[in-house]
């Protein structure tokens, strides 16, 4: 396959609050060889690369997908201008259990809106539900995640776009919002109707004869 033509890779940015799980999801989706016992050390920026379904009758594409660091405290929301400005498409994280970590990808948002220079780029949420294993909670305190969530789904549904929950040890979770990303970076090519209308002239032009 040395001779296989090499299309355009989609440069996806990966962010969110600190400690919502964004290396786990990576990771996961890349290697799927993480499990409650791995240890992952704080992110400062990575890169990955992966060849992802698309969907359609088994067509991969290639992503490039970058690792940041949680943004935390004052930073919130303030991501360093090059990131804003690079990705084909953005992945937002947040820990359903921490209603900090939703706010922030609102302002996260915002961000990207004012930098997208009018073109179209899809920014996909995920609701990382692996920390709530981590997280004590009172049995007499209401779960907050359902409100948390529904939050979410008003919110995405008021900026048009797709909200998934997922689990970033369970590699299958992944799948969906990944394979729909890639598919929208790389849209299948449709045939140019040129030929076909060729060909409807050669028809006339034989039945005229």
């Amino acid at each position: 396959m040395l001779n296989a033509k090499i299309g355009k890779v989609g440069k996806v940015l990966v962010c969110g609050m600190k400690g919502v799980g964004k290396t786990t999801v990576i990771e996961q989706l890349v290697y799927g060889n993480l499990n409650p016992d791995t240890e992952l050390h704080p992110t400062i920026e990575d890169i990955y690369v992966a060849s992802v379904d698309t969907g359609r009758g088994g067509a991969r594409e290639t992503l490039r997908i970058y690792d940041t660091a949680g943004l935390q405290g004052e930073q919130a929301a303030q991501l360093p201008r090059h990131y804003l400005q690079f990705p084909d498409a953005f992945v937002l994280v947040y820990d359903p259990i921490d209603p900090r970590s939703l706010d922030m990808l609102a302002d996260i948002k915002t961000d990207i809106d004012k930098h997208k220079e009018k073109k179209e780029i899809p920014v996909i949420v995920l609701a990382n539900v692996r920390a709530r294993g981590k997280r004590d909670t009172t049995p007499a305190m209401p779960n907050p995640v359902e409100k948390i969530m529904d939050r979410a789904n008003i919110w995405c549904q008021r900026e048009r776009i797709k909200h998934y929950t997922v689990n970033g040890m369970e590699r299958p979770s992944l799948y969906e919002p990944f394979t729909s990303l890639c598919a929208r970076l790389h849209p299948a090519q449709t045939k140019s109707t040129f030929p076909q209308l060729r060909q409807v002239m050669q028809n006339r032009q034989k039945s005229e004869a």
